[in-house]
């Protein structure tokens, strides 16, 4: 009754007169597209919203150059009108509140406020009932600033031993990154993840999950989940982590010594993605492990495990794609979306510009909701594209630009993912 009621309520907010796969006027377009942006993205009800709207906007016709241009503009404002932060240095909350007791989500501004070039998110260590954003705000500012990075230390909702996946701290994180990008004039494929300890869990976890919206994640005395078997030996690595990883730079350091965290998980995690890279190709990876250093900074300071990563550059178009989904609200992954994924499945999606179709491996799921984008860089839109799923051929057309694949493709507020063809599977 409550699916029913949630369907009944986002019909009946369609513009008055809109229904079924009646074609919106033009004032009413501009009206979904300016409501698309002003609903919650970061709830489940703000999301079907958005959902909804792009599906009433499905049956405006294709659109033409100077539409392409005119609905693009509008749509950059409306994302650059969201919500920013505060252009200045220092400790700030993403969620004020009335009572200064009752804000969440502080986080501690420092590195290149000026003119950033790119932005680090620093993730401190900590554990349960323990752990602040200040020690790492202060070992990550000097480095940061050197290399003409914007750096946000964030600080855990919730002082747990997970901190970085736990009470929404993984949102509130994403939400710091968007918000930096609108505030400063930060090149979006320049964004990198670091930290200690249970930030190094945090920069190897977040970093995997949102592999499409980093250059490189660099984590320090900190591994990935591990799994043991009966005889408390690491065999493997959770499921989301070592697949997502294929088209992202990652240094990872670690010391042999380290009594607090052990070398183990980061040794699996380490065979994990030799295997996957004889297995699907790419991983640009690097293990630097030494010895003697206990569970400190490694040699150098963050300066030297920041050199090892400042070079890389996101690649928002890569031709090959492995991802293995394991957030409902994580539904875009470089040029795929999926708005209800299913958790733990490895897709494998393959870009051929020769042969201008797309092959998608997905373990036998049926991919409902399924999109694929696309944009000149990539095919050639001019002859028909081809889509093949498991061996079997589910779309063949020539595609035209749209307004549904203009906004859905914007939804994740990155101006690197905006796309103007797509491919929904439904």
């Amino acid at each position: 009754m409550k699916t029913l009621a949630l369907l009944i309520a986002l019909v009946a907010a369609l513009p008055f007169g809109l229904q079924g796969d009646d074609v919106p006027s033009r004032k009413q377009q501009q009206e979904l597209v300016d409501e698309y942006f002003e609903v919650d993205a970061w709830s489940a009800e703000g999301r079907a919203r958005r959902a909804e709207i792009v599906k009433a906007l499905a049956s405006v016709p294709p659109l033409k150059r100077g539409d392409v241009k005119s609905w693009t503009k509008r749509i950059e404002k409306a994302w650059k009108d969201l919500p920013t932060l505060e252009k200045s240095s220092g400790q700030a909350y993403l969620f004020p509140d009335a009572e200064p007791d009752q804000a969440r989500g502080l986080y501690i501004v420092g590195g290149d406020t000026g003119k950033p070039k790119g932005l680090l998110i620093a993730m401190h260590g900590g554990g349960v009932g323990s752990g602040d954003a200040a020690p790492m705000a202060a070992g990550y500012n000097s480095p940061a600033s050197k290399r003409d990075l914007l750096m946000i230390a964030p600080e855990v909702l919730e002082k747990t031993e997970r901190g970085w996946t736990d009470s929404g701290t993984e949102e509130f994180v994403m939400q710091l990154v968007e918000r930096a990008l609108r505030t400063w004039k930060i090149d979006p494929d320049r964004v990198y993840f670091s930290g200690h300890s249970m930030g190094g869990y945090g920069s190897w976890t977040l970093g995997a999950h949102h592999a499409d919206r980093l250059a490189a994640a660099a984590p320090s005395a900190g591994g990935p989940t591990p799994i043991m078997d009966i005889n408390g030996e690491f065999y493997d690595i959770v499921e989301g982590i070592v697949p997502n990883l294929r088209n992202l730079r990652v240094c990872c350091y670690q010391s042999a010594d380290d009594a607090q965290v052990p070398p183990g998980p980061n040794r699996i995690a380490t065979k994990k993605i030799e295997q996957a890279q004889e297995r699907w190709g790419g991983f640009d990876y690097e293990y630097w492990e030494v010895d003697g250093r206990g569970h400190g900074a490694p040699p150098g300071g963050y300066d030297a495990l920041l050199d090892k990563v400042i070079e890389a550059r996101r690649n928002t178009r890569p031709e090959r794609i492995v991802w293995q989904p394991t957030l409902s609200w994580k539904q875009d992954f470089y040029w795929l979306r999926w708005e209800s994924p299913e958790k733990f499945t490895t897709l494998v999606v393959d870009l051929d510009k020769a042969k201008n179709e797309v092959r998608i491996e997905a373990d036998g799921v049926a991919l409902h909701g399924f999109s694929l984008y696309f944009d000149e860089d990539m095919l050639d839109l001019d002859e028909e594209v081809v889509v093949i799923v498991e061996d079997e051929e589910v779309f063949r057309g020539v595609l035209e630009p749209t307004l549904d694949a203009l906004l859905s493709s914007a939804g994740r507020g990155d101006p690197g993912y905006l796309f103007t063809h797509r491919v929904h599977l439904d």
